[in-house]
Order: structure tokens, then C-alpha cells, then sequence
């Protein structure tokens, strides 16, 4: 790469050859869905862009017949689709979790934002499939695009995302399985910037630690992250009280994971001593607190007062029309939170209410509030209940590693309840 030029080891050919998800809708249809993605040209704006995403994400039958057509016309001699077109149709079928149509479209956009050698849209375009490929664990694409990104030169806005596309890099080299190459990397980065009591780092330095389950080691750097932050005089105030928020709030996981829930909760009184109001805070000290039959009754308040607030906070969207009506629901997490900390006071009825409330919800469909309800169950007397719960917990499972631990407790459960 010369001259300030950027260069691809894809082109427009390699994009054609994605197009497998290309399928053949009826010839009369054909037209009028051209027309649609024609008129996507004319999206020009920031926000005129996200609205038509939106709006496209929120009708996913009617999108999902554009795709084909979009295909068919990449494969013309002069693909009539703009960037802007592109883009807005990858991002998307991205939401939509059409990977290979997204991917081919981030690709075609990347191709146009190089030959109209635009940092912006080369910055949107590998923007978008490096989120494409680490959302859905690709992680072998994640790394090579992403080494792809660092080697292009000559733009300002490209360079301003290279640090954030770096972390990237090497939290997917940590996904592979590949955890000493990754520490080996972030060390180096965390040495350049010691000089100047350097931070930022070392946050991913945690990051990959944890996923390593190295959670002591991760404690410390986290402790070490807390130390330095205040120091760092190029942050303005708000600044850096964002960032050692963010920061108490990740080293409180970590305590929890070590089993050290009183240096957690002290973590997350120290940030409600902040934020007084802050659901999430409240409903995580109650929860913990619960979790591990202490202080239940300050437990219960402050769920109570997680749920309360979480409540007035949709109110506020709802008047400035940032919330659908369907959308307004209380959070399962804390419902899930309030029913656990009831079922430890021996509250069981009440506590069953709020459980069957909470995974009435996609969100709720969890392991963990399956396994809560099945707990609540059996302490009703109700174990055909209970092991129903159980199995729909098992059914729910993510790949975490926590979810997998509990899937086993779960199965035992089961195993002697039948």
C-alpha cells in the first residue's frame, strides 16, 4: 500500500461468491422490491440512516425478500446500490441475524468506501463486520478482518478506531483459546503506556484474565485500574468518574465470582453512594446480598427499590416516545431478584408470583430464574411443577461457562426428583 491508498484481499468477486443465501422470489414481485432497494440511495444523514435500520429491522419478513433481490443486483455489471444502500442493508440483516447476507453487503460497502477512499465508511463498513463476525463467535473472520482494518493508512477517522478495533483483535485471539498470545499482546500495550500511569489497558488485561478464569490475578489488575484511573489528568471530571464506575461495577463481578461478596458489596455501596437510584446497583447489592442469606430484609428493599426506579425511568421514555408500548415491562433480572430474596424468607407464594412474572418474557427464559421458580416449587409441595421448571431451565442454557455449571446443579435436581 502506497501513497496513502488502502487495498482489500477481497474485492467485488469475492462478495459475489458469498451470495449463497440468494434465493428466487416470483418475477412479479421482482420490481417492486427493486424499486424499494433503489430508493435506499437516497437515505442521506446520520439519522435519516438509523431510522430507515429501524424501520427495516421492525417489518423482518418484508426485509428478508429484499435480501435476494439486493444479491441479484450486486451481481450486475454496475451494481446499482450506493453505500449508503449497502450499509443500510447490512446493518440490518445483521440485527436481523441474516450473517452471510450481512456479511456480503458490509463487504460490498467496504468495497465502495475504498473506492470513493472515504475513512468514514471504511471505518462503518469494517465497523460493521467485525461486530458481524465477534457477535455470532466467528472469531478466526473477527481476527483477519481486523488485522485488515490495522493495516490500512491515510485517514483520520480510520485511525481514530484502530485502538478499539485492536482490543478487538485481541479479545478475539483470547476467544480462540489462544489466552497466552492474547496476554502476551495486551502486556506490551499495558508496558508502552506505564510511562504515563497508564489505565486503559489493563482493563483489557482483566478482561482476558477473567475469560481465562484467572479471577485473582483479574481482581488485582482491576484494583490496579482503580488506582490509576483518578490519576490520569487528561480526563476531564465526568470522565473519569464514568470510567471508575464502569470499573467498581466490572471488579464487583469478579469478587462475586471469588466468592468474596463482602468486598463486592462494598464495591457496589460505594457506587450507590453515587447513584442513590441506579437500578442495576440496587438490584445487584439485594441480589447478592440474597444470594447469600445476608441482610435479607435491606436485600428486599433494595430490589423493591431497583424495580421502582427501573419503572420510572421507562415513564420518561415513554414521554419522550423512545419506548414502545410493548416494551414496557419490568426487568425479569429483578423480578427474578425479588422473587429469590422472598423464597429466602420463606415467602413462597409471594415469591412464585413475581418468578412465573418474570419468564413470561423472552428475557426471562433463563436458567437461573427456571432453576429459582423449581426451588419455589418444591417448597410448595409442588414437584411435578418444579421439575417442569427444571427441564425448561435446561432447555434455556446459554454457552456460558456460569450457565453450563448451573445446567449441571439443575440436572441433578431433576435426576433426583423423578
Amino acid at each position: 500500500m502506497t501513497g496513502g491508498r488502502v487495498s482489500l484481499r477481497f474485492g467485488l468477486a469475492a462478495v459475489v461468491c458469498t451470495l449463497t443465501w440468494a434465493a428466487a422470489w416470483p418475477a412479479e414481485d421482482q420490481p417492486m422490491l427493486r424499486q424499494q432497494l433503489l430508493e435506499l440511495n437516497n437515505v442521506t444523514g446520520s439519522d435519516p440512516i438509523e431510522g430507515q435500520i429501524r424501520a427495516l429491522v421492525a417489518k423482518p419478513a418484508e426485509t428478508k425478500k429484499l435480501l435476494p433481490i439486493a444479491a441479484a443486483m450486486l451481481k450486475e455489471k454496475n451494481p446499482p446500490l450506493n453505500f449508503n444502500a449497502l450499509y443500510i442493508l447490512g446493518r440490518a440483516a445483521h440485527e436481523l441475524k441474516e450473517v452471510k447476507a450481512s456479511e456480503a453487503l458490509y463487504r460490498a460497502a467496504a468495497e465502495r468506501g475504498i473506492k470513493l477512499q472515504s475513512g468514514q465508511r471504511i471505518a462503518q463498513a469494517f465497523g460493521g463486520l467485525i461486530d458481524l463476525f465477534y457477535d455470532n463467535k466467528k472469531y478466526d473472520e473477527t481476527v483477519q478482518i481486523c488485522r485488515e482494518f490495522l493495516d490500512i493508512r491515510g485517514s483520520e477517522v480510520v485511525n481514530r478506531l484502530k485502538p478499539a478495533v485492536l482490543e478487538r483483535l485481541i479479545e478475539s485471539v483470547a476467544k480462540q483459546g489462544k489466552l497466552d498470545e492474547a496476554l502476551k499482546m495486551v502486556d506490551k500495550l499495558v508496558k508502552a503506556e506505564e510511562e504515563g500511569n497508564g489505565w486503559w489497558y489493563l482493563q483489557l488485561k482483566g478482561r482476558i484474565l477473567r475469560e481465562a478464569n484467572r479471577l485473582q490475578e483479574a481482581a488485582k489488575v482491576y484494583e490496579q485500574v482503580s488506582e490509576r484511573l483518578p490519576k490520569d489528568k487528561s480526563l476531564k471530571s465526568d470522565q473519569a468518574m464514568r470510567y471508575l464506575q464502569r470499573n467498581r461495577y466490572i471488579l464487583s463481578g469478579v469478587y462475586v465470582d471469588l466468592n468474596l461478596i463482602d468486598k463486592a458489596a462494598e464495591q457496589l455501596q460505594a457506587l450507590l453512594k453515587e447513584k442513590p437510584d441506579d437500578p442495576t446497583y440496587n438490584n445487584d447489592l439485594g441480589y447478592i446480598w440474597a444470594d447469600h442469606d445476608m441482610k435479607l430484609e435491606e436485600a428486599e428493599k433494595l430490589i423493591r427499590k431497583a424495580i421502582e426506579q427501573d419503572r420510572k425511568q421507562r415513564e420518561e421514555l415513554k414521554k419522550q416516545r423512545e419506548l414502545e408500548p410493548d416494551e414496557d415491562q419490568d426487568n425479569p433480572a429483578y423480578l427474578d431478584s425479588l422473587g429469590w430474596v422472598l423464597f429466602k424468607q420463606k415467602k413462597y407464594p409471594e415469591a412464585k408470583k413475581y418468578l412465573l412474572e418474570a419468564i413470561k418474557t423472552k428475557e426471562g427464559q433463563h436458567i437461573e430464574i427456571f432453576d429459582h421458580l423449581g426451588d419455589v416449587h418444591m417448597a410448595l409441595s409442588e414437584k411435578a411443577e418444579a421439575v417442569a421448571a427444571w427441564k425448561k431451565g435446561v432447555e434455556a442454557t446459554g454457552p456460558g461457562k456460569r450457565e453450563k455449571e448451573r445446567k449441571a446443579a439443575v440436572e441433578k435436581k431433576i435426576k433426583a426428583n423423578q
